[in-house]
This record gives C-alpha cells, structure tokens and sequence, in this order.
C-alpha cells in the first residue's frame, strides 16, 4: 500500500473497473445462447490462456534461474490449482442453465461460508463473528431456497451446483494464497488458466459432444466463430484480464479487506447488470430476502477472517 496511507484515484477506478468487469460475467454468459455451460466455461478458459501467454512469457524469460527451479517444483500445485478451476467455473455454468443468474450468484460467491463449514468440521475455532456471519448467511441461503422455489427459472438442483461452484473453487483460492507471495501474476495465472481450459474442454467435449462446422460452431471449440468471439473475447479481456489482474493490481494501493468486502458486492451488481440486459427478471421477495440475509453473513464472514489475518504478525 502507499507509504502516505492515501489511496490514489487511479487505484479506485481500476477497482472499479475490475469489479464491473467479474461482475458482468455471469450477464454475457447468459447472452450465449443455445451452448451449453461446460462448452462456455471451456470458452472463457480457453480465450483467457491466449490472453495471459504474452505476460507469461515475459515473466519467464527474465526470471532467475532460481525461481524458475522453484516454479518447476510447485507445477504440482499450479494444476491442482487448474482442476480446482475447472470444477469451479463448471460446476458455476452448468448451474447458470438450470437456475436464475442471481440464484447462481448468490451461491457461486458463498465459498467464505463453506470455509467456516470446513473450520467446523475440522473442529478449528471460528471467531464468535465469524460464526454469527456463518448462521447469518446460511439463513439467507435458506430463504432464498424455500422462498425461491416458486420463481420462474430457478431449481433447487441449478442452486446445488452454484453452490458446488463456491465449494471447489476454495481449492483454487487456497493454492492461490500458498503460492503467490512469491509467483508472479502470470507464471501463476497462465499455467492454471490453461490446465483448467484444457481440463473443462475435454469435459465439455465428452459430456456435450464436438459440434465444429461452418453452420453451428457450439462445441467445445465454437467460440472462434463470428457469432460468438466478440461475447468471449470481452469475457477474457474483461473478467479475465482486466477483472481478476485489477484486482491484483490495486493490492499495491488498497488494503485486502477493502478488496474483500467490495467483492462481496458482485452478486449484486451481476444481477443488476442481468436485469439492465434483460437476461434475467428482478427476483421475487423471498429471494431478496434471503440475498440480503446471504450477503450480510458473508460481509461479516470476509470483515472478521480479513482483519484476524491482517493482525497476525508477519514472519
């Protein structure tokens, strides 16, 4: 962060840039129709890693030898990294099929309430914020269910599988929080990227077929066709690059729990951007509700286990 302990404006403005941009995901994902979700997920990683190879390989060619060994020797962890991914975005898509995209957001986003699950079960201690948060946000999320279930679109099975989305992409943050304090950004970024792109389009391929012609390019490789490389272009240049590198970006200015907690806010936006495009209808009461209850525990979640680690002394 700065040395004077002001924030500059470019900072905020790349922060906001960054959140509309992964915010808006889940929107133009809906914009794509008739692919299937495992196709589109394999889209998004597959345009993403062409975005990211130029950065990776000016990263490489000027590090030191000693870190290359280093990035040689974690490869076990930059693909498990990369299958984390893959289940994440998925799990996340599929569920964008068979449920409401403020339904899916609500839950793709939940993953601080299946870290406190897993403290629990692992029987670690939760702060007693951390815990209210935690039954805060799993009321919300009962709401949101119970109350949901009469909506147009929404299925408790299409909520299951965003939820699933929260779960593994735990994984992928875990690694991420492992290795990046001394990776740089794209020898991390591009390796993950491209194992979860060639992990999700093998699954897209065996569970959606490869459809490839001149006529009807929605398989796993259709994104290269006119009608939808604008719409996957933007998603590797936007949430891709310009969201998740922002982020990384303006952590020289802005502290993580700022970060954390402005985060928390993209089920709102993507939901709102999904109704300004018309790709979605405002949710019924239950669900706002329940969203608002979701959003809260998940605040006091990220606020809590933010500034618990920022109080720990550095080693």
């Amino acid at each position: 962060m700065s040395e004077s302990g002001a924030i500059p404006l470019h900072a905020w403005l790349i922060m906001g840039v960054a959140l509309f941009a992964v915010s808006s995901a889940g929107a133009v994902f809906e914009m794509i129709e008739d692919v299937g979700g495992l196709s589109k997920a394999a889209w998004r990683l597959q345009a993403t890693s062409l975005v990211l190879l130029p950065g990776f390989m000016v990263q490489y060619v000027r590090a030191e030898e000693s870190l290359k060994l280093q990035w040689k020797n974690s490869m076990h962890l930059l693909t498990a990294s990369g299958i984390f991914l893959a289940l994440h975005f998925g799990t996340w898509l599929m569920s964008l099929d068979r449920t409401t995209l403020t339904h899916s957001l609500l839950f793709v986003t939940a993953h601080p309430l299946v870290i406190i699950i897993g403290l629990w079960l692992l029987r670690k201690p939760a702060t007693k914020m951390q815990s209210i948060g935690a039954l805060v946000g799993f009321i919300g999320a009962a709401v949101v269910v119970g109350g949901g279930a009469s909506e147009t679109g929404v299925s408790l099975y299409g909520d299951f599988l965003a939820f699933l989305g929260a779960v593994t992409v735990v994984g992928y943050l875990a690694i991420g929080r492992m290795v990046r304090g001394w990776m740089p950004l794209f020898l991390y970024a591009f390796p993950v990227t491209l194992v979860s792109a060639i992990a999700l389009t093998a699954w897209a391929i065996f569970s959606e077929g490869l459809t490839f012609n001149l006529d009807e390019m929605t398989g796993a490789f259709g994104w290269i066709s006119v009608t939808w490389i604008l719409y996957v272009g933007y998603l590797a240049l936007g949430p891709g690059l310009l969201g998740h590198t922002g982020i990384n970006a303006v952590l020289r200015w802005i502290p993580p729990l700022t970060i954390s907690m402005m985060l928390i806010m993209e089920p709102v936006i993507g939901s709102i951007i999904g109704w300004i495009v018309g790709v979605d209808s405002i949710p019924q009461i239950w669900t706002l509700i329940g969203g608002v209850l979701m959003v809260s525990g998940l605040a006091l979640v990220t606020f809590d286990s933010e500034s618990e680690e920022a109080s720990e002394p550095s080693v």
